[in-house]
């Protein structure tokens, strides 16, 4: 189940990061705690509704507080020491005085806070704080991600994968592209690719005609390993079997079985991505592959598709090559 695939890759990543902090601070390498203040704010902006944003924006070096939303009121601190006397030690700053009304957050990135949230606090500005919800760590985020709708626990996916998510490996590229490209184009079918270069204006244009703005920074990712691809359709199709056109029939059966019963085409885009990674997943020949790796090809193949024209609609006039 999708559900499952994105709920055990947050897991994953969250656990990682929270347990790095906590090793990394005893031999007082700080960095993460630092990169993590901003991390986290758009984490809890997702997950929450909030518009946190890093206290640091608007005024340095703010005591006892880390991140604001002017919106709704709220103040937060990040810490990896997860203490009584750590957050009654920010209860006690003078900042609170400065923000009357405002509820306080205590953001444990390291250690369970379970324990604490049945405690209670010296809160000698009265701050709004109530500490069976007002504090969290990586346990109690994870259990609003599980109970996430499908389309929003995605969103948190793409995210942490584009914040914590591992490096592109070029030479894994090439190799794993290969392997899917077998895997996929099982048929010798006859059809000839072209190999244009990318007119990023006029796939800027089928973005906005199909309502696909939300995806676009993705698309814009994977987009540059166009030639890339082209290059191993080539090398295939020389070989006499066309698995290029195998490859886009797959694609673009999916686009065409899913495109009246999804809402948007967001949804829909996604949805693509995660059935022709299912396909592959269950072929007889698949050797597996980090799940990374793999979704990063499957990424690469369905944007190529949607650049070539073999999925969602094209405006009028749609080239997308430059007219040599």
């Amino acid at each position: 189940m999708n559900r499952s695939k994105y709920f055990n890759y947050i897991e994953e990543k969250l656990e990682i990061l929270a347990h790095r902090i906590e090793k990394r601070g005893k031999i007082n390498l700080l960095d993460l705690n630092i990169y993590s203040e901003t991390f986290f704010a758009d984490l809890l902006n997702l997950l929450f509704g909030f518009t946190l944003v890093n206290m640091n924006v608007l005024k340095q070096n703010i005591e006892g507080i880390d991140l604001v939303d002017m919106n709704q009121r709220v103040i937060a601190q990040v810490s990896s020491t997860c203490t009584k006397q750590k957050i009654e030690s920010s209860l006690k700053k003078k900042i609170f005085v400065d923000y009357p009304g405002y509820r306080f957050k205590f953001i444990s990135i390291a250690r369970d806070a379970e324990k604490l949230r049945e405690s209670s606090f010296a809160n000698p500005h009265n701050a709004a704080f109530s500490p069976a919800d007002d504090i969290v760590d990586v346990n109690s985020l994870l259990k609003v991600v599980l109970n996430m709708k499908i389309d929003k626990q995605r969103e948190v996916f793409e995210f942490v994968k584009k914040e914590l998510g591992n490096d592109i490996d070029v030479l894994k590229v090439d190799t794993n592209l290969a392997t899917i490209i077998n895997i996929l184009a099982s048929e010798n079918l006859t059809n000839s690719i072209e190999s244009p270069e990318i007119n990023t204006f006029e796939i800027d244009k089928k973005i906005l005609f199909n309502d696909l703005s939300d995806v676009k920074e993705t698309i814009d990712d994977y987009k540059i390993f166009y030639q890339k691809l082209d290059g191993k359709y080539t090398e295939f199709d020389r070989e006499g079997s066309n698995k290029s056109f195998s490859v886009f029939q797959i694609i673009k059966k999916q686009y065409t079985m899913m495109q009246h019963e999804k809402t948007n085409s967001k949804e829909l885009f996604y949805s693509i991505i995660d059935n022709i990674t299912k396909i592959i997943i269950e072929s007889k020949n698949y050797i597996e592959i980090p799940y990374e790796e793999l979704e990063l090809c499957v990424y690469i193949l369905v944007v190529d598709a949607f650049v070539r024209c073999k999925i969602f609609k094209n405006p009028e006039g749609y080239s997308h090559v430059i007219a040599g």
